[in-house]
């Protein structure tokens, strides 16, 4: 084999790890990440009132669980989920283990937590903590089940293979109510209780939807472009501020639940 031919074989194994290693790099190097922070002004939620345990009640008497957060508004900024559409799709790499799978238990006559938030292709398992039977089930567009009567130690699991909304409540205690938000890629967030702020990290140039979606106020929308160099800050007022919306900023955009919106995590 002439020398020539050899050298230029071994460049080319010394310099193609190179060239794949700037490659990489440069995809970390230009992902920025999205931030913001969700502004509640007011309760959103209505309270919940339930039946007496003797009109529905079935087996051991099992005291209803009750809100351990003592400030409204905090509980209101906690329900609303931030995440993404458009975009390259799924990311493979920098994705914390475990955001796929989640976990809403039944107890005390609740589900707890009431809201969890899974990517497409994730999966829910619902245990009974309860010393009696449970059913679980959905009607939803997204995803409709129905587990069936299982006693306290069982569990039963859900995959969720399309994003949207999905209301969960139980046969037996219509008391019970949950919801499982399944977003079209892993770049989801929930807002902080304390302060508001959510953050999306590092999400390829590129021109994005920002969801921010809570169950009494729906869908709001806002158009970005990432771009090199450059860290957006996306804020929400929720619920929408008329006013606020027709004065520009990133396009904001309303959708009730219920409404006609074509949106990938619409119903």
């Amino acid at each position: 084999m002439p020398l020539r031919s050899v050298r230029s074989r071994a460049a080319l194994r010394v310099l193609f790890p190179i060239a794949v290693a700037a490659a990489t790099s440069s995809v970390c190097l230009f992902a920025a990440n999205i931030s913001g922070t969700i502004t509640v002004k007011q309760r959103l939620t209505r309270l919940s009132i339930t039946p007496s345990v003797a009109m529905y009640q079935r087996g051991p008497a099992v005291e209803l669980g009750k809100d351990t957060e003592t400030d409204p508004l905090a509980a209101e900024r906690a329900r609303v989920v931030i995440w993404l559409e458009g975009g390259p799709g799924p990311r493979s790499a920098s994705v914390p283990a475990g955001s796929n799978q989640a976990k809403m238990e039944q107890e005390n006559r609740r589900f707890e937590p009431d809201l969890v938030v899974i990517p497409a292709g994730g999966s829910v398992s619902f245990p009974n903590m309860d010393p009696i039977f449970h059913n679980v089930f959905s009607l939803s567009k997204p995803k409709s089940f129905d587990l069936g009567n299982y006693p306290k130690g069982d569990t039963r699991t859900v995959v969720f293979p399309k994003p949207g909304i999905v209301y969960v409540n139980c046969r037996l205690h219509p008391n019970m109510a949950g919801t499982v938000v399944v977003t079209p890629n892993d770049w989801f967030a929930r807002a902080g209780a304390k302060d508001g702020q959510y953050e999306l990290k590092d999400v390829p140039p590129g021109t994005y939807t920002v969801v921010a979606w809570h169950k009494t106020t729906g869908f709001i929308r806002k158009q970005i472009t990432v771009t090199e160099g450059e860290d957006p800050v996306v804020d929400f007022l929720v619920p929408i501020d008329p006013e606020a919306a027709s004065s520009g900023g990133h396009g904001t955009e309303l959708s009730h639940m219920g409404s006609a919106h074509t949106g990938a995590a619409s119903r």
